[in-house]
């Protein structure tokens, strides 16, 4: 169990901690030889980023969220939650997610996001 423990805490820091530091690509970056349509498929974020966190766009995060199979995170702090967030979102700011990993389901995919 303790591993299973570490090894969840360890998947949700580095989703979380990728998540808010990436170098996200716009489809403006895509090759110019690229059609609108085909701009418009491509995942927004670099392909193969350095911390193998598996990134999602927002129409995987909405088709994952109404198949039910997504549990949200946000990883900011408190006045930044009260702002504006994901509906049913769960507030874990980043500092604590090491200390809260266990009010995380193990049936669904974690998204996070700070921004």
């Amino acid at each position: 169990m303790r591993i299973f423990s570490s090894l969840a805490f360890l998947t949700v820091a580095i989703l979380a901690f990728g998540a808010c530091n990436s170098t996200e690509r716009t489809a403006s970056q895509v090759a110019p030889s690229a059609s609108p349509a085909v701009a418009n498929r491509v995942n927004p974020v670099a392909p193969n980023p350095p911390d193998n966190a598996r990134r999602i766009n927002v129409q995987q995060a909405q088709d994952l969220a109404a198949r039910g199979q997504a549990y949200f995170v946000d990883v900011r702090n408190q006045p930044a939650y009260d702002q504006g967030h994901i509906p049913g979102a769960k507030l874990i700011p980043f500092a604590e997610v090491a200390d809260r990993t266990g009010e995380l389901p193990r049936d669904k995919t974690i998204i996070t996001y700070c921004s």
